[in-house]
C-alpha cells in the first residue's frame, strides 16, 4: 500500500504529496543523481518527512503521479504552498528552483510561464519584489 494512503487529510498527507511528487519528478529521467538527492534530503526535512516515510516513497516500484488541479487558483495554490515550505529557510538554491520549475510545469504551467512565476514568487518569498508590485499587492484589499 502506497505510503500516501496511510493518510486521508491534513498537512502530513499534503507534505507527502508535495514530496512524492518531487521525488517522481527528479526520477524522471531514469536515476535520482546525487545533487538531486541532495536536495529531496533537504525537501524532506523542510517537509517534516521521516526517514521511514522517506525511504518508502523513494523505492523505485512507488511511482506518485502529480495530482494536476483543473482550477487555475488550485494550481497558483499548490506552487504558494510549496514556496512557504521552500522558504522555511529563507532560501532557495539553483537545484531546489529547478525542482520546482519542474513541479511547476507538472501542475500545468508552460516552461516559460512557470519561469515566470518562479522569478515573481522568489521577489516575492525573498521581500526583493518592486515598490511599484508593493504597493499594487497591498492596495488591492484596502
Amino acid at each position: 500500500m502506497p505510503i500516501l494512503d496511510l493518510y486521508e487529510h491534513g498537512e502530513k498527507r499534503k507534505n507527502l504529496a508535495h514530496f512524492a511528487t518531487l521525488a517522481s519528478l527528479a526520477a524522471v529521467d531514469g536515476e535520482i543523481n546525487e545533487k538531486e538527492m541532495e536536495v529531496l534530503k533537504k525537501f524532506a526535512f523542510k517537509l517534516n518527512i521521516s526517514d521511514q516515510e522517506f525511504k518508502e516513497i523513494m523505492k523505485k516500484e512507488n511511482k506518485y503521479p502529480i495530482e494536476t488541479p483543473h482550477s487555475g487558483e488550485k494550481r497558483y495554490k499548490r506552487l504558494f504552498e510549496f514556496f512557504q515550505i521552500i522558504f522555511s529557510d529563507h532560501d532557495i538554491d539553483d537545484e531546489e528552483r529547478r525542482i520546482v520549475e519542474k513541479y511547476a510545469v507538472g501542475l500545468g504551467f508552460s516552461p516559460k510561464t512557470a519561469a515566470n512565476i518562479i522569478d515573481k514568487s522568489i521577489k516575492i518569498f525573498t521581500g526583493k519584489i518592486p515598490f511599484e508590485d508593493y504597493h499594487e499587492l497591498v492596495k488591492r484589499d484596502s
